[in-house]
């Protein structure tokens, strides 16, 4: 209830100061579990895309968001999970909330580079979404997030008005033509990959083939979902 509350408050605000552009919506499924996987350039990419979904989407966020009642209230509303930053059995407690979400038939929103971009460029993938997909059998649609940086950018408390957004939709990807377990290295890889070209084609970023490291000039305080370590490598999830 209040995730549609929110949704329909918020956003008759939002369409008034930005004229937001949809591109392939058709392509979500109507029903059923969908993994939505998206580039990551502003902490505002996590407003405008539930925004202009018809039906709710689920995030895994930092638990931090969630000690404070005067902001816990929104995340929760936003459709957003709190998870620990740690790691161990911090993996695998992510990677089952979003497993239940997708059980439930659900959207399940996941950022594969795993940290906001802070220069605006693609960054390669963490492999949690390709664990997903594989062991959910869920499709997975890349979506670019375009001119949301120009809104917020990284270390801008106040955001610019009256821009254009879009966001735009893949096809579904089915990856069910890759053998399981869900757990080879080189078919995570192989997947992955193929989401952030995917994505590339989409957002027409620059792609960097590595990870986008946390830094001083990178340092985030946003609504991405939380980097956990599984299978012997950090995963976004």
């Amino acid at each position: 209830m209040a995730y549609w509350v929110v949704k329909r408050t918020i956003g008759p605000v939002l369409r008034y100061f930005y004229r937001i552009r949809v591109e392939g919506l058709e392509n979500v499924p109507a029903s059923g579990p969908a993994i939505l996987a998206s580039n990551h350039v502003s902490f505002c990419d996590s407003i405008f895309l539930p925004l202009v979904l018809r039906r709710r989407i689920t995030f895994v966020a930092k638990a931090e968001y969630f000690d404070n009642p005067r902001t816990a209230w929104f995340f929760r509303a936003v459709g957003q999970i709190p998870i620990s930053r740690e790691g161990g059995s911090a993996s695998e407690r992510a990677l089952d909330a979003a497993r239940q979400v997708l059980a439930r038939g659900e959207l399940f929103g996941i950022y594969p580079e795993g940290t906001r971009s802070p220069d605006g460029r693609l960054y390669r993938g963490h492999t949690g979404v390709a664990r997903l997909a594989l062991q959910t059998g869920a499709p997975v649609l890349a979506v670019a997030m375009i001119g949301t940086r120009e809104v917020q950018r990284i270390g801008q408390a106040v955001p610019n008005v009256f821009r254009t957004v879009t966001v735009r939709f893949s096809e579904p990807m089915d990856f069910s033509r890759y053998a399981r377990p869900a757990a080879d290295p080189l078919v995570l890889r192989q997947i992955t990959d193929e989401i952030m070209f995917e994505l590339r084609a989409l957002s027409g970023q620059e792609y960097v083939d590595r990870y986008c490291k946390r830094g001083s000039g990178d340092a985030i305080e946003s609504g991405e979902p939380a980097l956990v370590r599984g299978g012997g490598e950090l995963v976004a999830v």
